[in-house]
């Protein structure tokens, strides 16, 4: 297809290329956009006549790709889009464009409209406040079915769900919320606050978004009520926010695990920015490099007494890299996800150690049985099996513990991951082998 919208568009078949948009959902259109030069995006989203399905269409781009479509957009089409879209997806739209446009779009947009999305604006992006929507369906306490039915069909389309109808008092604090099928099945005398459900699941505007997902994840809801300091209900977080939080927190995560970040995507094409971006963690890793080879420098004389020892210091080294790797990433996912908390840490830290121990003495005595048949020499196999078993063990307990100190210090544990923890591997395989070695020449070699 994006061949053939390619030549399309080249030739100017707008006949085609109506039909084509017509038939398309936006999410497609979206799909197919990210796959053509800025010309041709231009091109194809200037077609789309329907202001809906371009307002749901820019919803489904890239913020980073829509900003730079709505830039090239006449003002008063950017107007009619921008009033199309949801306050959530206006407010981080105008939060990437340039200052001057999106202060002018703002003015043009009405008076009530911009004061919405300039709250929206004043919450931190990663908070509950800053991805939620503020249309939302809330109804009085005293309404009773019959009167909130009417409601919804009169100003139903102004929500952006109307699943669950959020409940209020005269303060306008939230107190209950009903589902849209139990409001349905109810008698029409019935008030709301005689069906409503007073225990519901609720964030703060100042909730972590990944909290935020992590409820709407365990509670299988398609909404969840924000209120401010007042409990005074203010905004709803959507399911499909959330897809967006899960696939952004998580795309962060593989970033940082490897060393670099998001930012990346967003300067592809700058060779020097990304290299800038990648340079820490090598360094890093290049220091730790230097301090390995300056361990094994200090235990010249037992390398050069038993030159066997040489052969088996990349098997210790990067096995222990290996399962403190896969440990630090069982750990972050756990973080991230809930599953492992301050409070339970080190139950999780014993199980992972318990876990290197076993994986130790297996691979410890299949490697000493290979040092042995290699080299001739029971004691270079039992030197060998030993810190192979050590090695492994206290990798496996360090790459469950650092994302915790990580965690305990308010700083993203999955930084922790990757290089760091291979880097600090490696200096412990190896101080922990030559050790072993060491302390094995006094009474055998």
């Amino acid at each position: 297809m994006v061949e053939t919208i390619r030549k399309l568009l080249h030739r100017e078949a707008w006949h085609n290329v109506n039909k084509i948009i017509t038939k398309f959902y936006p999410a497609d259109i979206a799909h197919l956009m990210r796959f053509l030069s800025e010309e041709e995006q231009h091109l194809l989203f200037s077609r789309i006549t329907d202001i809906e399905k371009a307002a749901e269409t820019l919803s489904e781009l890239e913020i980073s790709l829509a900003s730079e479509i709505i830039i090239r957009l006449p003002e008063e089409q950017s107007i009619r889009i921008l009033k199309a879209m949801s306050d959530d997806d206006k407010a981080d739209l105008l939060a990437h464009l340039p200052e001057d446009l999106s202060h002018t779009l703002l003015e043009k947009l009405g008076t009530e409209e911009s004061q919405e999305i300039e709250t929206l604006l004043s919450y931190d992006d990663d908070t509950a406040g800053g991805i939620m929507t503020t249309e939302f369906f809330a109804l009085s306490e005293d309404c009773n079915i019959a009167e909130a039915v009417e409601a919804i069909r009169r100003r139903g389309d102004e929500a952006e769900t109307v699943f669950y109808i959020y409940v209020v008092d005269q303060r306008e604090h939230l107190v209950g919320i009903v589902s849209l099928r139990k409001l349905i099945l109810s008698q029409p005398e019935v008030t709301l606050r005689q069906i409503m459900n007073s225990n519901l699941v609720k964030v703060n505007i100042n909730t972590d978004q990944e909290i935020v997902a992590q409820l709407v994840e365990k509670y299988n809801i398609l909404a969840i009520p924000v209120v401010d300091d007042e409990n005074k209900l203010v905004g709803i977080v959507t399911v499909d926010d959330v897809i967006d939080v899960i696939r952004e927190e998580a795309t962060e995560d593989i970033f940082r695990m490897v060393g670099t970040d998001a930012t990346e995507m967003v300067y592809a094409d700058n060779i020097w920015i990304i290299a800038k971006i990648r340079l820490p963690w090598l360094l890093t890793n290049l220091l730790g490099g230097i301090a390995t080879g300056y361990l094994m420098w200090l235990f010249k004389a037992t390398l050069h007494q038993v030159l066997a020892l040489i052969t088996f210091i990349p098997v210790i080294t990067g096995m222990g890299g290996n399962v403190g790797t896969q440990s630090s990433s069982i750990t972050v996912r756990g973080l991230a996800t809930g599953r492992i908390t301050l409070e339970n840490i080190r139950r999780s830290i014993w199980r992972e150690a318990k876990i290197g121990i076993t994986m130790g003495i297996i691979c410890g005595l299949v490697v000493g049985l290979i040092a042995l048949a290699w080299h001739h020499e029971a004691i270079i196999g039992l030197v060998v099996a030993i810190a192979m078993s050590a090695s492994m063990t206290i990798a496996a307990a360090m790459g469950a513990l650092v994302p915790t100190i990580f965690q305990r210090l308010k700083i993203d544990p999955a930084i922790a991951s990757g290089p760091f923890v291979t880097t600090s591997n490696d200096i412990i395989g190896i101080l922990v082998y030559m050790g072993t070695a060491t302390i094995s020449l006094k009474y055998f070699f």
